[in-house]
């Protein structure tokens, strides 16, 4: 694969992985847009890679507390510091495991591939962003966060699996509809993407083992690397804007995007 495509696909990986504008729906456009193949499974784990880097750098003390609440909540101590971030995060990564499951299993995975269903997904979930942001309280911080509302984000979540839907904007969604403010609803979402993300990426991994070359090596050490650095400026914006702005610049781009992909794909 070329530089310039690996430049194109890390960016868009790692600019639209915690955007809630959707990665996958963006990396499934790349090469129809381009009149390109499509860039295979290994370069979607290795971009994955580095995106996880990145929110695993930005959330350090956060990925560091769970990581040591592990131990303890294996013996069932949630008491313990961190044990009981870990089990949430444990159990809200269930439903997106059983889902992915069940599309590949099915193969309504390649099935959902379309431009049709990305233009739908990212305008309706787009809108359902938007009115959620605008009706929901902010009475809540990711510190209030229960095992209830893991289960309920966890379904949420499962809902992204779904191309074009956006992992990051339908578990916002999904926080901002049960009253936790923007930046903690954000910072669940990122947090939450940490597993989910290893079980996406193991999962694909299965699925690669002829594709270990040298250059496909090469090539996916140079995405992986530039996707880290993309995703982390990306973190970076995002967290510091919702400072001081709502999530509807983010629904005005789907909107827009979403209206012209329906437009493309019917006409």
């Amino acid at each position: 694969m070329s530089l310039f495509h690996l430049i194109l696909l890390a960016l868009i990986q790692g600019l639209t992985e915690f955007l809630p504008i959707s990665s996958s729906g963006h990396l499934i456009l790349l090469p129809q847009a381009m009149g390109s193949e499509d860039q295979g499974q290994l370069l979607d784990v290795a971009v994955h890679v580095g995106t996880l880097g990145a929110v695993v750098l930005y959330f350090w003390n956060d990925v560091k507390r769970a990581a040591s609440g592990v131990p303890a909540m294996l013996i069932g101590r949630l008491d313990a510091p961190g044990a009981r971030l870990a089990f949430h995060l444990a159990v809200a990564t269930v439903p997106v495991m059983i889902f992915g499951v069940f599309l590949a299993a099915t193969g309504l995975n390649d099935a959902l591939r379309s431009m049709a269903v990305i233009g739908w997904t990212m305008l309706g979930f787009g809108v359902l962003l938007w009115w959620m942001d605008q009706r929901g309280s902010e009475s809540k911080t990711d510190q209030d966060w229960t095992l209830k509302d893991a289960i309920k984000l966890g379904l949420w979540q499962a809902i992204a699996l779904i191309p074009g839907t956006s992992r990051s904007g339908i578990t916002i969604t999904g926080a901002r509809a049960l009253g936790y403010g923007r930046e903690a609803s954000a910072r669940l979402a990122m947090l939450m993407s940490i597993p989910a993300i290893l079980a996406s990426g193991g999962y694909l991994l299965l699925d690669t083992g002829s594709e270990w070359t040298p250059d496909r090596i090469r090539d996916c050490a140079i995405a992986a690397a530039l996707a880290f650095v993309a995703a982390l400026l990306a973190l970076k914006l995002m967290m510091k804007l919702l400072q001081s702005v709502s999530f509807t610049p983010y629904v005005i781009y789907r909107v827009l995007l979403g209206s012209l992909l329906l437009y493309i794909a019917y006409t």
